[in-house]
């Protein structure tokens, strides 16, 4: 149902939705609501069940925390990850708002307390995963207090079609028995049609209004880069951005270490988190990770669900994602403040030949054949040649024909050669080796390498032996995979993968076809600027409210992000608040913030103006 339709059948008094903005702008900071957010919040108000699908970075915290304000009772947020909850939690205090979590991690002693606060009614919202949620004692004990609300977060867990899956949020609809009358709000940033159903059954939702908004994070530029030497390419990334925070996935927990310590060799502070670490070094990790001590964190999928960090200005894949609905949930946590960032995929055709090689060593199911599917979707993105965005955003049903204009296709279109030349000598230099070695040796013969394995095979007595030393390692590593994915190339996986002709070959050898190739793309992320330098605020200023910002947090033991995020403080960078009222004219900056934090930051700035006074 659109939002238009939502806001026709429901007829809230008028009065609580005066007083809904009333609170969106004096305890949250913010001027308007985001797309949805006022149909969702008329829709909870009303008492009728919702599903949510809205971008991450989208606002769908606001569409339960503002509620909760509003609401009599207790609102219950059930969520995925103890340190997610503890974040929010911390989040909604330093706006002033009464707020628990319940976990594992807590001492009896806190939790007979936090019961106490919620039976005073002095708690408005609480977090509970759903192992807890589902404890048939603490079902009891919420029959004892009114509860109003139950949000649902990451709710596509709860679909046997959804991924990162739990068997405990499949269960969910037990709340309905427990606790009939009140009204559930389901939300997630990625389901599709079949996944939404699921979800609805599930969870036993009564008629559900369904509001989604539009799958485009405009401040995310996609990147894709061909890999070379993925590690030093990682690396030469990671130290551009210079002290940014981000997230690099890989396939495996070995990578992940040995990438980590490869950063930290060239000076990064990054970690390493995969499920195989112990429990406390994990936490150890996120902890650093969300209080800005660490800049990089190299992990498995393990790590990623609910990361409640919205400064995270890029998101790197060293490895292909099995999906595009995993591709969009990890790179939606880069920019979920708003502010300018990156989505980085380092992609290796044979990378994609590996994964396919394991699908196809499965019984064909209904599930495997879904795999494949998005599998192939997810293939079909990274060796696009149009718009990157678009692709994106049409596999999610949202389609569109204007390019973004903010991802690599768009900002370095693909140039097309002649490379029938290129062509000819890298084949033929495939045939002279005896069409037994990998991508890498024929590189090493084209340009006249003197390595070890070239001297033990004779292979500098032959024709081709230094043809193409006037073009890089990576200029003949891309033409190589080009003539493999047009098929004159096979790999031969019982030899290491080793590189054969094919017979659409031979008409391009005797030069009987012209062949037209893609001109590397080598230069993509060389042009990559510091991604929080991006926008017309001052650069510098923009830094020292970072580094105040730091301090503050460490003063009051929370994460950076729960003083102001990025975007407010690139804001305050731009419009150069000098007194409180220019100050709570800043998007994120409510009268709880303002008097908590605002006359610092005001001092800090005009400071900076005094030494660095505006040219007239």
């Amino acid at each position: 149902m659109s939002v238009s339709e939502i806001e026709a059948v429901t007829q809230e008094p008028q009065q609580d939705l005066a007083e809904a903005r009333r609170l969106l702008q004096s305890v949250f900071g913010y001027k308007s609501f985001r797309f949805g957010q006022e149909a969702i919040i008329r829709q909870v108000l009303a008492g009728g069940d919702t599903q949510v699908l809205l971008p991450t970075g989208g606002g769908k915290s606001l569409c339960y925390q503002l509620p909760a304000l509003l609401l009599p009772g207790l609102t219950i947020v059930v969520s995925p990850l103890v340190s997610l909850m503890d974040d929010q939690v911390a989040a909604l205090q330093a706006l002033g708002i009464p707020s628990a979590a319940i976990h594992s991690g807590m001492q009896p002693v806190d939790v007979m307390q936090t019961f106490r606060g919620i039976h005073a009614g002095e708690i408005k919202l609480l977090y509970l995963a759903p192992e807890r949620v589902l404890q048939p004692h603490f079902l009891e004990r919420l029959q004892e207090v009114q509860v109003s609300l139950i949000a649902v977060d990451e709710a596509h867990c709860i679909s046997q079609w959804g991924h990162d899956f739990r068997p405990e949020y499949g269960q969910l609809g037990t709340l309905r028995q427990w606790l009939p009358q009140v009204p559930i709000l389901a939300l997630t940033a990625t389901a599709d049609s079949v996944t939404r159903a699921d979800i609805a059954e599930r969870l036993q939702l009564r008629e559900p209004r369904v509001v989604q908004g539009s799958f485009d994070r405009a401040n995310i530029r996609y990147l894709v880069q061909e890999k070379f030497s993925p590690q030093q390419q990682v690396a030469d990334y990671v130290l551009k951005q210079r002290g940014a925070s981000g997230i690099i996935y890989c396939g495996s927990r070995k990578r992940t270490e040995e990438l980590a310590e490869k950063l930290m060799r060239e000076g990064v502070r990054a970690a390493a988190y995969h499920a195989g670490l112990a429990h406390d070094v994990r936490q150890s990790v996120l902890y650093r990770f969300l209080r800005d001590d660490l800049d990089v964190v190299v992990a498995t999928v393990a790590f990623g669900m609910g990361i409640n960090k919205p400064n995270v200005r890029f998101v790197l894949h060293y490895d292909l994602p099995r999906s595009i609905e995993a591709y969009y949930q990890e790179t939606g946590r880069a920019g979920r403040d708003g502010a300018p960032a990156e989505a980085v995929m380092f992609y290796e055709p044979g990378d994609a030949r590996w994964i396919w090689r394991l699908l196809e060593e499965h019984d064909e199911t209904p599930q495997l054949r879904v795999e494949k599917q998005k599998f192939h979707a997810m293939t079909s993105f990274a060796e696009a040649q149009t718009c990157r965005r678009l692709v994106l955003l049409n596999y999610f049903g949202e389609y569109r024909d204007q390019a973004c204009g903010n991802c690599d296709l768009c900002l370095d279109p693909p140039k097309q050669y002649d490379g029938t030349v290129d062509a000819q000598k890298a084949l033929s230099c495939v045939y002279r080796t005896g069409q037994q070695f990998g991508v890498q040796h024929v590189v090493d013969v084209l340009r006249g390498s003197h390595n070890q394995k070239v001297k033990q095979h004779d292979h500098e007595q032959i024709s081709t032996f230094g043809i193409g030393k006037d073009k890089s390692p990576e200029h003949w590593v891309s033409v190589l995979r080009q003539l493999i994915h047009r098929g004159l190339l096979a790999q031969d996986i019982r030899l290491h993968s080793a590189l054969q002709l094919t017979e659409a070959a031979r008409p391009v050898l005797r030069g009987e076809i012209a062949l037209t190739l893609a001109e590397p793309r080598l230069a993509a992320l060389s042009k990559t600027e510091l991604v929080s330098d991006r926008g017309q605020h001052d650069k510098a200023l923009f830094r020292k409210l970072k580094a105040l910002r730091k301090n503050i947090a460490e003063r009051d033991g929370v994460p950076p992000f729960v003083v102001f995020s990025d975007a407010t403080l690139q804001e305050m960078a731009l419009l150069l608040p000098t007194s409180a009222s220019e100050m709570l004219a800043v998007s994120g900056v409510g009268q709880v913030k303002l008097d908590r934090y605002g006359l610092i930051f005001i001092e800090a700035i005009g400071n900076y103006l005094a030494e660095n006074p505006i040219p007239q």
